[in-house]
């Protein structure tokens, strides 16, 4: 589970994304796990890429959050973290999130955030299966 500092709920990671993306997977994760306060979600919707990496350095100052999990490889939250990221090189990027993969991070809570979503990447590439393929 999120750890606690000064009875405040820590997050362990930001998920980010377009549109209501992020907030999305996170509402899932809750309604899932109950565990959805392991995450801060960033939005990218109508901001410009300057005000987008403003949002993500303040964002992984203010949570102290080591992992970044974003919906696209060439998406905006994906190079507003990777420009984060090149001064703190810390901070974990975890592309092509998907919903699988945040749940097995949010029960991973024994392991450091880094750790949990390495194993929550295999575990997330692994749900991914195609059914009914006729070819």
């Amino acid at each position: 589970m999120s750890e606690r500092k000064s009875g405040a709920i820590v997050p362990r990671a930001i998920v980010a994304g377009h549109g209501e993306f992020a907030a999305g997977l996170v509402s899932a994760v809750q309604q899932i796990t109950g565990r959805g306060d392991a995450f801060v979600t960033i939005s990218a919707r109508d901001l410009s890429a300057a005000d987008l990496e403003a949002l993500f350095r303040r964002t992984v100052a203010e949570s102290g959050a080591r992992v970044v999990f974003t919906d696209l490889q060439a998406g905006s939250c994906t190079m507003a973290a990777r420009r984060v990221q090149r001064g703190q090189p810390d901070l974990l990027l975890v592309v092509g999130v998907n919903l699988p993969t945040l749940i097995d991070f949010v029960f991973a809570d024994h392991m450091s955030p880094i750790d949990a979503a390495r194993h929550a990447l295999d575990r997330g590439r692994a749900a991914m299966v195609t059914i009914g393929d006729r070819t």
